[in-house]
């Protein structure tokens, strides 16, 4: 630092008078060198300065925020005299009279922080930061002072004196103009609802003029999806209550005319693009009501059209003519499009475990193809069902020529290993213990690897699989089982059930939604009963006695699976089906077929309102004289029939009150996905459900006696049970909980019932 110097006087500079600089003295430094000063001055000896020259001068140092106040003078003798006083630098910044809010929280709004240079200007905006992040909370009448404490050596402590004022929410919400819609249907479109006791976990009861934005427009969107072309809010006023507790909101609204679409027309500047062909590619016929997601949709069609034809560049322009006469919208589509591309290159991006090869095998395109929007599509439908990436982008821009096209592909890693761990409650107090760690993507090569245990009052397991998803560099996934598990069904069914073996496992792609899997497998079976219980029981220990021993199971079979949801994760429309078929008897002891299928159906009403149907079915029947054993028939509840405990519907022996399951099921499921009143952060997504079936048909042996009569102590009739209840996913922050609360509507009176159960699992 220079030595300080006592102030000289300087002249000013006239108007019309010119001075030559013959050095620059600098005074009222103390921190800042005066080399610093000097690099940011904008003259140098020399130099000919004038009024504006020195007015450019002083601007320049005033803007680099180190100093309070500067003056620049020229004494007769050609010295320029630099006076500055510095800013001072922030020892400490304080927030007082906060509780709404941490001090965290404040602290990551507000741009000044301890060491800083302290500026007028920065401490008024910081304390414009803070309002506006009270007013997002809420907290409209929040204020904030800014308090300043001089130290020594030119520091200063900057002291924010909060008043947070109180919570101010949403009284009501009243709107004026509507006709077609009632206020309590309006009230469901906007995010911001009105204030009450009970909503502890949403902060959308607060009042923000930035959300009520937002709700204009979803208004919009509301109307103008249900034929309402001209549809505009006129006003929305919000009026503080006079004690500043909470605000009314008035909304007037004109509605306007209900619109059908008119006429329907896609003009297209290429003639490879056929215009009428992409017609019949729009989701809009004239006559149909005018509904503006449509023309999304639309868009979106041609956009995959022209993609597929190798036009990765297009750009399609919806023009609107609105007939008030008829109440009708004109539209048409205008696509220009560029010529046609091909890809150039594509680049990975983002994959920090996941090798390129693993991301590069389930795209649909390589370099030197024709660009295909579809494809794309395809492509990133494929990544995400891997469930390696908690997202993926697929974006393409201009490459090396204008016919060229780089494909960027970036992935967002997620935890693909789990540490799960399940229990489940029934209504005798069943308790189960699943411990298991997998992991999908073992060494980042997309093999998946699991390792299970599962302990508890019905089930006592151990298995181990591997799955190569790319078996000899092919489209063929390939893998095996090894297990060993105990059923001690002596609560429910009198027995025990021993099972150990391996398998092998190989399917591969029919198609880009159709996939068959087929596997063998070899295992030894065991079924032990209690000492003493057939002689117990004698005749009526039928069911069981007579499958008393070790037997040994080879089959064979497939599952040919086709998937046509539009997504894998959170489907709101298409559909996915399966049938699955095993044959018992390559060798062995024991002989049957076994076949079930299953379907799933999805209906988006809205992005959060989406209703879910599923139906499945299943029978099995022995050959060469086999009748079906007990551990090869089905069984029901628990989490494939909820409101039943496992094993607790179908067919049961009266007698001994063991769980005998059943050589025939069908079951239906109606699943409605509510929307998310709550803000994402919490992870909560819930569902209504009822679930309807019925469990039964065993071989006559069983149901019979010698005499060829109806068994009384065995009940056996296909009755119909049903449940309904709903079900809460958590994505809590040690992992995904599950809870499913049911209600019994059809039972009989010794099938074994629960109302609650849970699960839950840790991602690592």
């Amino acid at each position: 630092m220079q030595p300080q110097q006592a102030p000289q006087q300087t002249a000013p500079v006239q108007e019309d008078e010119r001075v030559v600089v013959n050095r620059i003295l600098v005074q009222g430094n103390q921190r800042i060198d005066q080399t610093t000063v000097l690099s940011y001055l904008p003259i140098q000896p020399g130099n000919v300065v004038d009024p504006v020259v020195l007015d450019v001068a002083v601007r320049t140092l005033t803007r680099t925020n180190l100093f309070a106040d500067v003056q620049i003078g020229v004494q007769p003798n050609g010295d320029l005299i630099v006076q500055i006083v510095e800013n001072p630098i922030i020892n400490q910044v304080v927030f007082e009279g906060n509780s709404a809010l941490t001090e965290d929280k404040l602290r990551e709004e507000v741009t000044i922080s301890p060491r800083g240079i302290y500026t007028r200007a920065r401490v008024q905006d910081d304390v414009g930061k803070i309002v506006e992040l009270y007013r997002l909370s809420g907290r409209i009448s929040a204020t904030v002072t800014p308090q300043i404490v001089q130290l020594d050596q030119n520091r200063v402590d900057v002291v924010f004196e909060i008043d947070e004022g109180p919570e101010t929410g949403v009284r009501a919400i009243t709107f004026l103009g509507n006709t077609a819609f009632s206020d309590g249907e309006l009230r469901e479109v906007m995010v911001t609802e009105t204030s009450s006791w009970w909503k502890l976990f949403t902060s959308n009861d607060n009042y923000d003029p930035n959300r009520l934005d937002y709700d204009r427009e979803q208004l919009r969107k509301f109307y103008t999806n249900r034929g309402y072309y001209d549809f505009r809010v006129v006003s929305s006023i919000a009026e503080l209550a006079p004690n500043d507790s909470a605000f009314g909101i008035t909304i007037t609204v004109d509605e306007g005319d209900r619109y059908n679409f008119g006429d329907v027309q896609v003009v297209t500047e290429n003639d490879r693009l056929n215009a009428d062909f992409l017609k019949l590619l729009l989701p809009i016929q004239s006559g149909d009501l005018y509904e503006s997601d449509k023309i999304e949709q639309a868009v979106d069609a041609l956009t995959y059209a022209a993609g597929s034809a190798g036009y990765a560049f297009v750009e399609i322009n919806p023009t609107y003519s609105a007939n008030p006469d008829t109440d009708t919208v004109d539209v048409t589509f205008n696509i220009r499009e560029g010529q046609r591309v091909y890809v150039d290159r594509i680049n990975i991006i983002g994959n920090t475990r996941t090798i390129d090869p693993v991301i590069r095998r389930e795209l649909m395109l390589t370099e030197g193809d024709a660009f295909n929007r579809t494809l794309v599509e395809r492509s990133r439908n494929n990544l995400r069902a891997l469930g390696f990436f908690k997202d993926v982008t697929i974006e393409e821009t201009r490459g090396s020529a204008p016919d060229r096209s780089i494909v960027n592909v970036t992935v967002q890693e997620q935890p693909t290993g789990e540490l799960s761990v399940g229990a489940g409650f029934s209504s005798v107090d069943s308790f189960v213990i699943n411990l298991g760690i997998s992991e999908r993507n073992f060494r980042g090569r997309g093999q998946n690897v699991v390792a299970r245990v599962e302990w508890g009052s019905l089930r006592q397991q151990v298995d181990f699989r591997f799955t190569e998803p790319k078996f000899l560099g092919r489209d063929l996934r390939a893998g095996f089982d090894v297990f060993h598990s105990r059923y001690d069904l002596s609560e429910y069914s009198s027995y025990d059930y021993r099972s150990t073996g391996a398998g092998l496992r190989i399917s591969y792609p029919l198609n880009g939604y159709t996939l068959l899997s087929t596997r063998y497998f070899i295992k030894s079976d065991e079924i032990i009963v209690p000492d003493g219980y057939c002689e117990s029981f004698g005749s009526g220990s039928n069911a069981l006695c007579d499958q008393v021993g070790s037997f040994l199971n080879s089959s064979a079979g497939y599952t040919l699976l086709v998937d046509r949801r539009n997504d894998p994760v959170r489907p709101t429309r298409g559909w996915t089906g399966s049938l699955r078929q095993d044959f018992a008897g390559i060798g062995g002891d024991v002989n049957y077929v076994k076949t079930e299928a299953e379907v799933s159906a999805y209906w988006g009403i809205t992005p959060e309102w989406v209703v879910t149907a599923q139906a499945s079915t299943g029978y099995v029947t022995g050959w060469n004289g086999d009748p079906i054993r007990i551990n090869d028939r089905f069984f029901k509840g628990g989490n494939s029939f909820r409101g039943f405990e496992t094993a607790g519907m179908g067919p049961r022996d009266l007698t001994t009150t063991d769980a005998l399951g059943g050589n025939f099921y069908a079951i239906g499921t109606l699943e409605l996905t509510l929307p998310n009143r709550l803000p994402e952060e919490y992870g909560i997504r819930t569902s209504l459900f009822v679930d309807i079936g019925t469990l039964g048909l065993l071989d006559d042996r069983y149901t019979l006696t010698s005499a060829g009569l109806p068994d009384a102590t065995i009940a056996d009739e296909l009755s119909l049970r049903a449940s309904a209840g709903i079900s809460i996913h958590w994505r809590s922050p040690m992992g995904p909980i599950r809870f499913d609360i049911s209600q019994i509507l059809a039972e009989e009176e010794f099938d074994k019932t629960e109302t609650f159960r849970f699960s839950t699992s840790t991602q690592f």
